[in-house]
């Protein structure tokens, strides 16, 4: 049953604010998560199992997506296959189980983060926070509004172009359908294309702040980033560079 709750912000034209879903079966932790999310702001909507999260997703088309693993009916995993295939949004997975092959699963699938349980209100609004931070930043550094810029950010890589102001990037004439944190990795990559960039530092200038120490963060995101990139193509074509013991940095393909 979808629970209608949470204050109303300020926001984008069309809507009133930033919009949340919590899919949760735990009353307890539901009643945490949407309490949390409403002081930060979020008009809050609440179900209960995976289905009901998918179409919750088509109807209310949030920002940020919590998503519990372990739901009724079909699983988290599935579920964000599914949300995936129609939205966006930041997805943050949480998980009982502390099993390596169920937040690689998740990643794989498109979520953005996970958190363990048990947790803190404290530790969901710092994530929350630092993930809605990530449009504002270069290389960690805050960045002007964009109504104090002149003109878009346009971003070039040979074929690849990323509009950051419209949140859009296009390989030749192609748009690419990328998740928010995908987006946000490649364009952290295509401004400084040269530069061969640490795990670490894609932590610290993507996800915002230093919580992750995960580094399957980076390189799950940065797999599903490359299959994209290279979509459509022969299948050898490879825009970021592995630099073996350090990281990455964005290369030409012949």
């Amino acid at each position: 049953m979808e629970t209608d709750v949470g204050p109303v912000s300020a926001g984008a034209p069309g809507r009133l604010g930033r919009v949340a879903l919590v899919v949760e079966d735990d009353e307890d932790i539901r009643a945490l998560i949407v309490y949390t999310l409403e002081t930060q702001g979020f008009e809050v909507f609440a179900v209960g199992s995976g289905l009901e999260g998918v179409a919750a997703v088509r109807d209310r088309k949030p920002d940020l997506i919590t998503l519990d693993l372990g739901l009724p009916g079909i699983d988290g995993i599935e579920a964000c296959r599914r949300i995936r295939e129609i939205s966006d949004a930041y997805v943050v997975m949480i998980t009982a189980r502390d099993d390596e092959i169920d937040r690689l699963l998740g990643l794989e699938t498109g979520a953005d983060d996970f958190i363990a349980k048990p947790f803190s209100a404290r530790e969901l609004k710092a994530r929350v926070n630092a993930m809605f931070r990530r449009p504002r930043t270069v290389g960690g550094v805050p960045r002007p509004d964009a109504s104090t810029q002149d003109a878009h950010e346009i971003l070039t890589h040979g074929p690849l172009r990323v509009d950051v102001e419209s949140r859009r990037a296009f390989r030749t004439d192609e748009e690419l359908v990328l998740t928010r944190t995908e987006f946000d990795l490649l364009t952290e990559l295509m401004r400084a294309p040269a530069r061969v960039w640490s795990r670490e530092a894609l932590l610290r200038s993507v996800w915002g702040t230093d919580w992750a120490s995960d580094t399957h963060l980076v390189e799950v995101h940065v797999g599903n980033l490359r299959r994209k990139l290279a979509a459509g193509t022969d299948g050898s074509t490879r825009f970021i560079r592995t630099v073996r013991g350090v990281g990455y940095r964005m290369e030409l393909p012949d």
